[in-house]
């Protein structure tokens, strides 16, 4: 059974920093993209970030610049690299994993507040 489990999520200011990590209970090699999917209250989960297979990465024009998502395939393990946080980016984080066939696959979720 996959999991995919959340950290690093916490109450911050704006303009500070966080790292969520994601780790995969199997070899993230056999997903072919994991990102990461934020849901903020009243609104609907929207993609962040997304690395596929190959290394491709994808973001969201909102995070463009500002987040980087990258990948441990020895730990089994994808990041999320938050810098110059903004109350607007306040949401429960999800980690996601694809496969060719299954999925798609979710954490628990990690919440990240941004406030002064």
């Amino acid at each position: 059974q996959v999991q995919l489990v959340e950290s690093g999520g916490g109450l911050v200011q704006p303009g500070e920093s966080l790292r969520l990590s994601c780790a995969a209970s199997e070899k993230i090699v056999t997903y072919t993209a994991m990102g990461w999917y934020r849901q903020a209250p009243g609104k609907q989960r929207e993609e962040v970030a997304v690395i596929t297979l190959s290394g491709s990465r994808n973001y969201a024009d909102s995070v463009e610049g500002r987040f980087t998502i990258s990948r441990d395939i020895f730990k089994n393990t994808v990041y999320l690299q938050m810098n110059s946080l903004k109350p607007e980016d306040t949401a429960v984080y999800y980690c996601n994993a694809k496969k060719v066939q299954g999925g798609p696959y979710w954490g628990q979720g990690t919440q990240v507040t941004i406030s002064s």
